[in-house]
């Protein structure tokens, strides 16, 4: 058995010996060649952000890898199907619902690279020792059970090991990179939904990946600056998208991203 389908068959055992997880979601076309596999919040679980997936001519890239391990098997089944081997990641941002499938993704495909914001270096460094040891403390205590400590248990197990977070190529600036034979266009948005946001336009279908920029029904709110995130709104906003993905929710045409851009700019002045 090859190392693809050994890992593939123990996500398979691991998500089934939780009877009451949710099924791999179903990818869905977004346009030629793009597909989009639906992260999820279920209820007294951590989320799963949106996954993208783009295909050219040298192979596959994988925006964003969720959480659990039932969206991780989503965008391997999805992987297996296409033939193709994952010739990049892009992260987002750091978020653990959005990078906990990296290491898997990078053990398959040692060859991928990863494009995102150095942000997540100061999370490693200063951030994440105190958190494992909090994390680790709240798991002995006993006070969480089911399935919140199944991901606390998870978010453990990956910021012990973050090498497979950290850029192999940094996004230090907004700029174009064409990847198996796609072209994307990467910008970073500084002091947004986190520190160093990498949000992702494609020319060729109109398609905007905002990543945490937009998240329904409400913004994630706890590592932003509400002034860079307003900003980097108005730059996505200046891009000729015809869709736009969220880091959590479903795709939104033009006239939905305006009505969110106003009701977060309404909400954010109101606060300030």
């Amino acid at each position: 058995m090859s190392p693809f389908h050994c890992l593939v068959a123990l996500l398979m055992l691991a998500t089934a010996a939780h009877a009451a997880d949710p099924q791999p979601p179903k990818p869905q076309v977004l346009a030629a060649g793009t597909w989009l596999i639906p992260g999820s919040f279920p209820e007294d679980r951590n989320p799963d952000g949106n996954t993208l997936v783009f295909e050219g001519n040298g192979g596959l890239i994988v925006m964003d890898t969720g959480r659990h391990l039932w969206h991780r098997q989503a965008i391997l089944d999805f992987v297996r199907a296409r033939g193709r081997p994952v010739v990049a990641i892009i992260n987002s941002h750091w978020h653990l619902d959005h990078t906990s499938g990296n290491a898997d993704l990078k053990r398959l495909f040692p060859q991928a690279q990863l494009h995102t914001s150095t942000a997540v270096e100061r999370m490693i460094t200063d951030v994440w020792p105190g958190s494992l040891v909090r994390s680790q403390a709240l798991l002995d205590s006993g006070k969480v059970t089911g399935g919140i400590a199944d991901d606390i248990r998870g978010d453990i197990a990956t910021r012990r090991n973050p090498q497979a977070l950290r850029p192999d190529v940094p996004v230090i600036a907004s700029g174009s990179v064409t990847l198996a034979g796609v072209t994307l266009e990467l910008h970073l948005a500084g002091n947004a939904a986190t520190e160093g946001d990498v949000w992702v336009y494609q020319p060729a279908t109109g398609i905007a990946a905002a990543g945490d920029l937009i998240t329904l029904p409400v913004p994630f709110l706890d590592t932003a600056c509400v002034k860079g995130w307003r900003s980097a709104l108005d730059e996505l906003a200046a891009t000729p998208f015809v869709t736009v993905v969220p880091g959590h929710g479903a795709p939104m045409d033009r006239a939905q991203f305006t009505t969110y851009k106003t009701a977060f700019e309404n909400y954010t002045g109101c606060a300030a």
